[in-house]
């Protein structure tokens, strides 16, 4: 499948997110938009922020997200030329506080409608709770440190071959057009 990451969804996803959840830690706002990615996929035929995901020990994380994070908290080899920081800043090495709400003008009702979902159901959970839920078939099918592949979370969303056939032709269509 053919996904291509959105700095400006992933960036507009996690202030959603983290403006709407109590516990703003990295673990629990990856894992939430992991949720909302893999239902948006299932639902749309393609993810909301398009990142790589990594099957690291605590489930998967988005990549560029994390690096985008890591860049505002200092120990990212980027310096923050973007202005990142205007956004957001991170404390106590694994907290996101919003500086700002997402603009909504970024995201979709539809990607809107599968962000609050995933934060309905998993906001609550602690920690072991939604580290476990997470760590799904595309998850576990993935050795550690490598990225999971999006065929394998669309399937873990409940993609039938036929379904998941139509979306990376529709993916294909979207590349070539672009």
């Amino acid at each position: 499948m053919n996904v291509q990451f959105d700095k400006e969804k992933a960036l507009n996803a996690l202030l959603y997110v983290a403006n709407r959840v109590q516990r703003k830690d990295f673990h629990k706002i990856f894992k939430i938009i992991y949720f909302a990615d893999r239902q948006h996929l299932a639902d749309w035929g393609r993810p909301i922020t398009g990142d790589t995901y990594i099957a690291m020990e605590a489930g998967p994380v988005p990549s560029r997200l994390y690096d985008m994070l890591k860049i505002v908290r200092g120990d990212s080899y980027l310096p923050d030329v973007e202005g990142l920081g205007r956004y957001f800043q991170v404390e106590n090495w694994m907290y996101v506080k919003p500086l700002q709400d997402a603009n909504l003008n970024k995201l979709s009702a539809n990607e809107q409608e599968a962000l609050s979902g995933a934060i309905a159901k998993y906001a609550s959970l602690s920690y072991d709770e939604i580290k476990e839920k997470s760590h799904d078939v595309a998850w576990r099918s993935t050795a550690r440190d490598f990225s999971i592949s999006w065929d394998n979370i669309a399937r873990e969303a409940g993609l039938d071959s036929e379904e998941l056939e139509y979306v990376n032709d529709f993916s294909r269509l979207e590349a070539a057009l672009s």
